[in-house]
């Protein structure tokens, strides 16, 4: 679904072509096979309740209070998936080969934290009147909508800095050489500046509907991909393979957004006042049925991607039940939390 490289709702914008190869069959990971040999949900439940540990104590409440209570608030809040911080801690352990438990302890405590802060971070901005005008996030208020726009613009701009700064001086030196650590941090700043997220936004907010492929892989794709590209580094992933958990990390994280549009398309079916679509997505644009034909080829993108990676025999699986959760949503957050 390539779009024109300029956009014609406004002519002064120049967007770069994004093309999807062309699929000719359908691929499908092979969920029988995945979920005997790994249980996503026990995984995901046991990583959630050791980030949620983590990060109650690496925000502690502090002057200038408001602020230090609006950024817990949208970091701490209940029901959130942490899947950048999960995605990450399952590249590291694809590459590494070591236990999550100690991963946690000692390497993504910094860097996973950061992936999810970012998130978060994202999270808070797009909620604002002047973006995507959200008074709500996950069926609570939005952090704007409980601290005003102010003290959420301010949350917002503190958490960015505050995982660059986290990584900085808790990643400890012996374990993870600086070459390395220079390059998550180049990463994750390429994923939030000018030619990521916030491009994304941007194009959200300004560009025409020929946009959708732009806005979608820089809004939804870059923060997967940070997040697996991340754990690789941390591992010390060859060029290739980082390349292969870079695709596989956008596609990922583009799929989820589809996924969550088609489903609220179709819980919305049946209400005569449906929510307001809000910003651009497949579903607004071209409709539920294209919609799912793009995630279908999404998920196709990122289990090619993955069988490039099966020299690592089982330790893909979690990457494996990452991308099939993302498509097929079997089991409910309400039950994690």
């Amino acid at each position: 679904m390539a779009f024109s490289s300029v956009i014609t709702s406004t002519p002064h914008v120049c967007l770069p072509k994004v093309t999807r190869p062309v699929l000719r069959r359908t691929i499908r990971c092979s969920a029988a096979s995945v979920s005997s040999k790994f249980d996503l949900k026990t995984y995901w439940t046991s990583l959630i309740k050791e980030i949620d540990l983590k990060l109650d104590e690496a925000i502690p409440v502090k002057y200038p209070q408001q602020i230090y209570e609006a950024m817990r608030y949208s970091v701490l809040a209940k029901g959130a998936k942490r899947a950048p911080p999960v995605m990450c801690v399952a590249a590291f352990f694809l590459l590494s080969g070591i236990c999550t438990i100690f991963f946690i302890g000692c390497k993504s405590q910094s860097v996973s934290f950061k992936s999810f802060w970012v998130h978060a971070a994202s999270l808070i901005h797009d909620d604002l009147p002047c973006m995507d005008d959200d008074p709500s996030r996950r069926g609570k208020p939005s952090n704007h909508t409980i601290f005003g726009v102010d003290m959420a613009i301010l949350a917002g701009d503190a958490l960015f800095p505050l995982g660059f700064r986290h990584i900085v001086s808790h990643t400890p030196r012996d374990i993870v050489p600086e070459t390395r650590l220079l390059q998550v941090i180049a990463e994750i700043a390429r994923a939030v500046g000018s030619t990521g997220m916030a491009a994304g936004q941007f194009l959200d907010l300004e560009g025409g509907p020929n946009a959708v492929d732009f806005v979608q892989e820089k809004k939804f794709g870059e923060m997967g991909q940070c997040s697996a590209v991340c754990g690789g580094l941390l591992a010390g992933a060859s060029d290739d393979e980082i390349e292969q958990l870079r695709k596989y990390g956008r596609a990922v994280g583009v799929l989820y957004q589809v996924v969550d549009d088609i489903r609220d398309a179709k819980s919305q079916s049946g209400e005569k006042d449906g929510s307001k679509s809000k910003g651009k997505s497949y579903v607004s644009v071209y409709g539920v049925d294209k919609a799912m034909e793009v995630a279908e080829d999404l998920r196709s993108q990122a289990k090619i991607e993955l069988d490039r990676l099966d020299k690592y025999g089982d330790k893909v699986l979690p990457l494996y039940s990452f991308l099939e959760y993302a498509a097929d949503r079997s089991f409910s957050f309400e039950e994690l939390v």
